[in-house]
């Protein structure tokens, strides 16, 4: 048995699989974002641990007993800073912060070739701008500094007691020379920062410490259990979903939204927001396009609406059909955005309400917004990432009604393949089975195809209307922002 903990934003999961690949326990425990401020997003990284131990011991006895390895998934980019005694000196400031603007450039400043080196633009989202606000605005917290650690390295450090992070998840911190595979001085020192203030950078599948002896016992696993580096949670989720081959991607339908391309080569696109980051295998890379706010944008609109659930609210769109009905338009950008903007400041919008606007109206609306904002992520990264196939993860991968709305906005087959809704916590898993036992190609194949959703092509020509009109909606309001 092997353990995979994914480490999210609005929860963390823990799951058991077998060394055939099956899942045979899974469990989640909840989580709460603290916004103090606008633009600000923070947690508690005492949240995470409690919240982690929770969803473990949630799982069977029986099968947390049989765990040979584990694994560990995590959000990215959370900027986790520790005093000399190890010691949370605030809360982390997480992926979907906008407040260090500016700060990102004074960085692009600072380094020129920021680009080619980390692969990647400037964004307040990115770990690097925050210490950089840190500094600033919170000077003596600064001076306080004596570790950075993503969210599940921070984890990982009450598990093991070691600092230790993977390839993926650094290379989303805008410190790695993504290229070398490695951590850049000439970036850190424009933070501030040494390579002491950094954890040990380790392939997904290394391993980089044992369990706790006394977390071992109250988790109920062998004592001395190995950890590996695991990865960021959309490299995991690569892994669990089988996208590990150039032309494979995946489309992520989580509290964020990503389109992940796989590549056995390092190709920076900075333009246009895309991401080059290392994957969570040995010589592989990929490149995403990131919306901010994807099914979150279904939770507030659970919210505004008062539905039961973000169920209830699709089954309410799926049952009212409004597919290519007078809808109001709607730009998904609660949190800013990324790709293509890179914009902090964006902010969502309805457009087109009336006195007849029901709650199915705004379901459809917000279906149709988040896979207009996959399309125009698709758009750009596709000009630098060939891709053949696309598979759907994540929580929102259950609902087959989007699935459709995501079909035509893409004009491109979705697959659904087993466990899909776990993905992340599914490739720690994998990562930690390889950990244990060396690699193993059939480590790598993707979970087999439940269906496949193809696009209608009376939905693709409603849609590709739209993303005009999407496109130009953004464009008149982002000065009003």
């Amino acid at each position: 048995m092997y353990l995979g903990i994914d480490i999210g934003t609005s929860g963390v999961k823990a799951i058991v699989m077998e060394e055939t690949g099956d899942v045979v326990a899974q469990a989640t425990a909840p989580l709460t974002v603290s916004r103090p401020h606008p633009l600000w997003s923070e947690q508690d990284p005492a949240d995470w641990w409690r919240v982690t131990q929770d969803a473990v011991l949630q799982l069977p006895q029986t099968a947390r007993g049989a765990v040979k390895a584990i694994g560990l998934s995590g959000q990215m980019h959370g900027a986790t800073v520790l005093d000399a005694q190890d010691q949370p000196i605030r809360p982390a400031i997480l992926w979907n912060d906008g407040r260090s603007e500016q700060a990102c450039r004074t960085l692009e400043a600072r380094v020129p070739d920021l680009h080619t080196l980390a692969g990647n633009l400037a964004m307040p989202g990115f770990t690097a701008p925050k210490l950089i606000w840190l500094a600033e605005h919170e000077p003596d917290a600064f001076k306080q500094v004596a570790k950075v650690l993503l969210p599940k390295d921070y984890v990982r450090l009450l598990m093991t007691g070691d600092y230790a992070s993977d390839m993926s998840d650094s290379a989303g911190t805008l410190w790695m020379d993504v290229g070398a595979r490695d951590w850049s001085d000439q970036l850190l020192d424009a933070c501030g920062l040494t390579r002491t203030h950094m954890p040990a950078l380790h392939e997904g599948c290394d391993v980089t410490g044992t369990l706790r002896k006394e977390v071992a016992t109250v988790w109920g696993l062998p004592a001395d259990t190995p950890v590996v580096a695991g990865a960021g949670d959309n490299a995991a989720g690569a892994v669990g979903s089988g996208i590990t081959a150039p032309g494979d991607a995946f489309l992520s339908l989580g509290t964020s939204g990503v389109l992940f391309a796989a590549d056995t080569a390092y190709r920076p696109d900075a333009s246009n927001g895309v991401h080059t980051f290392c994957h969570a295998l040995p010589g592989l890379w990929h490149q995403m396009a990131v919306m901010l706010s994807a099914a979150s944008c279904v939770d507030w609109a659970v919210r505004l609406t008062g539905a039961a659930s973000a169920e209830a609210l699709i089954h309410e769109a799926e049952r009212a059909d409004k597919f290519g009905a007078a809808i109001p338009l709607f730009l998904p950008y609660l949190s800013g955005e990324r790709t293509p903007h890179n914009d902090p400041n964006a902010t969502g919008a309805l457009l087109g309400l009336t006195h007849d606007s029901g709650a199915a109206d705004i379901a459809q609306a917000v279906l149709e917004g988040v896979a207009l904002g996959f399309a125009d992520g698709l758009s750009v990264l596709s000009a630098s990432a060939d891709i053949e196939t696309i598979t759907v993860i994540g929580g929102g991968s259950r609902s087959a009604y989007w699935g459709r709305i995501l079909a035509a906005a893409l004009a491109r087959p979705l697959s659904y393949r087993k466990n899909a809704d776990i993905g992340p916590a599914l490739g720690a898993a994998r990562l930690a089975q390889m950990g244990a036992h060396g690699q193993s190609q059939a480590a790598f194949e993707a979970p087999e195809i439940e269906h496949v959703i193809e696009p209608i092509a009376a939905d693709v020509n409603i849609m590709a209307a739209k993303l005009d009109r999407y496109r130009q909606l953004y464009a008149h309001t982002k000065d009003l922002n």
